[in-house]
């Protein structure tokens, strides 16, 4: 895991709903979480691009529902500005699910994923079938 090249908004409180973007099954993802999140008193944890999150899986297969995993955010509608000026936002929020180091549980990533997510974790980078 790498540091983070930009400053990325976090848009997504705990209580969020997010896409499950691998095929592990999951269809729907609810952040519980923020791995590593230093807050303020009465703040929300909050979470954005490249960020690892504890999820509790909402929607899927039987075998994978009403359990904790851990997850990387992929996509955020939010949008965000990169070093050289320019601005990226997806049309959802979508996650992959890892283990608590960063490497995928699925075998592929469907969509697009953030470049900073990419670089970040080089195991999703490999997975992601378009990076932007």
């Amino acid at each position: 895991m790498k540091a983070r090249k930009s400053k990325i908004p976090r848009p997504l409180p705990t209580g969020a709903r997010l896409v499950c973007t691998d095929n592990t099954g999951a269809r729907e993802l609810e952040i519980i979480s923020v791995k590593g999140y230093k807050g303020v008193r009465r703040r929300y944890p909050a979470a954005g691009i490249g960020d690892i999150v504890v999820v509790s899986v909402k929607k899927g297969a039987p075998d994978i529902r009403k359990q904790i995993h851990y997850a990387v955010i992929v996509r955020q509608r939010k949008e965000y500005r990169r070093p050289d000026g320019m601005r990226v936002k997806f049309e959802d929020n979508a996650a992959v699910i890892t283990d608590p180091n960063g490497n995928p549980k699925g075998s592929e990533i469907r969509g697009a994923v953030a470049r900073e997510a990419a670089e970040r974790f080089s195991k999703i980078g490999s997975l992601a079938s378009s990076i932007i």
